[in-house]
């Protein structure tokens, strides 16, 4: 009997090492992929310290040392503005980041099962339409010569001659707005998952207790969504400078250059549009130094508050 225990035990372990094995092998490919597409890339730091040229290699460029990030530094009010935009584009977005929660709780209260996928589909679509596609929405509605300031006209309401589209004091705003619209819905998924996942005991003890949607939803609702909102939001802020490009290339003009150059935006304009690849590269370092120092400060927050780290 002992033997047959013991050799039960033995084909246990070898099946959870085999079991292990099998995991292990199919993670292998996106384990490479990581590694080629986010740790790979920083051999081209070497070309900071270069003066890159266009079809040399490496080791023929000159070597110039520091001079790019001494250039870094001689131009800091420049990278100053550029990250001036980032942190105010980051900012908003993290102030306006509960109207997803609130949407969510929302869109789990109506009734109609009907009208709620309609409007889960509605607001997610937007998050598939490219940014080129919604620049000419917007040039469309909110130019000049657009359908909000036609309209405007025709009731005798004085408008604006370059509209909001070159409007650099409300460049910020608008941005977001558009970035509300076309992320809300998509955002909003995890947090309708995460209410799904809720305890319908915890709604019939409350409905038992006599608490009326309002109260049900400020005591069990929120409750349960708040551990993932502060993980989420913790993210966003170790993610701070990482606020996009596309968005910003495709609505950036003179008339608004000062405040929507954002960092991932100037890095192209140095490194395409100047063709300083370098000193693109220094600014991209200075980037992702400040991106750590940021991460591993949100994880010291997240130990201090939750109790447990992100990393």
């Amino acid at each position: 009997m002992n033997i047959q225990i013991s050799v039960l035990k033995n084909f246990n372990i070898s099946r959870k090492k085999i079991t292990g094995l099998k995991y292990l092998f199919l993670s292998l490919p996106f384990v490479f992929l990581v590694i080629a597409f986010n740790y790979m890339l920083l051999f081209g730091w070497a070309y900071a310290f270069v003066d890159y040229k266009i079809g040399f290699r490496l080791s023929d460029m000159k070597f110039v040392g520091f001079d790019n990030f001494i250039k870094l530094f001689d131009g800091r009010n420049e990278i100053l503005r550029v990250l001036r935009n980032t942190f105010a584009m980051s900012t908003l977005g993290i102030i306006f980041s509960p109207l997803t929660v609130i949407f969510a709780i929302m869109l789990n209260e109506i009734g109609s099962s009907k009208f709620k996928r309609f409007v889960q589909t509605m607001t997610t679509l937007p998050n598939f339409i490219s940014w080129i596609v919604v620049f000419g929405l917007s040039f469309a509605m909110f130019s000049s010569s657009g359908l909000v300031n036609t309209v405007l006209s025709v009731f005798h309401i004085p408008t604006s001659e370059v509209g909001i589209l070159g409007n650099n004091t409300y460049v910020w705003l608008f941005q977001l707005g558009l970035g509300l619209w076309k992320g809300l819905g998509w955002s909003a998924i995890i947090f309708i998952a995460v209410i799904a996942g809720i305890d319908v005991e915890l709604y019939d003890a409350a409905k038992a207790e006599g608490a009326n949607r309002v109260q049900t939803i400020m005591h069990v609702t929120v409750p349960g969504l708040i551990p993932t909102y502060l993980v989420l939001l913790l993210l966003g802020i170790s993610n701070f400078l990482n606020n996009g490009f596309d968005q910003y290339f495709v609505f950036y003009n003179s008339m608004v250059a000062d405040k929507i150059e954002v960092l991932d935006y100037y890095v192209y304009k140095v490194g395409i549009l100047i063709n300083d690849y370098s000193y693109s590269i220094a600014i991209g370092m200075l980037k992702s130094m400040v991106s750590v120092i940021l991460l591993f400060t949100v994880n010291w927050i997240s130990k201090r508050l939750r109790g447990e780290s992100l990393v």
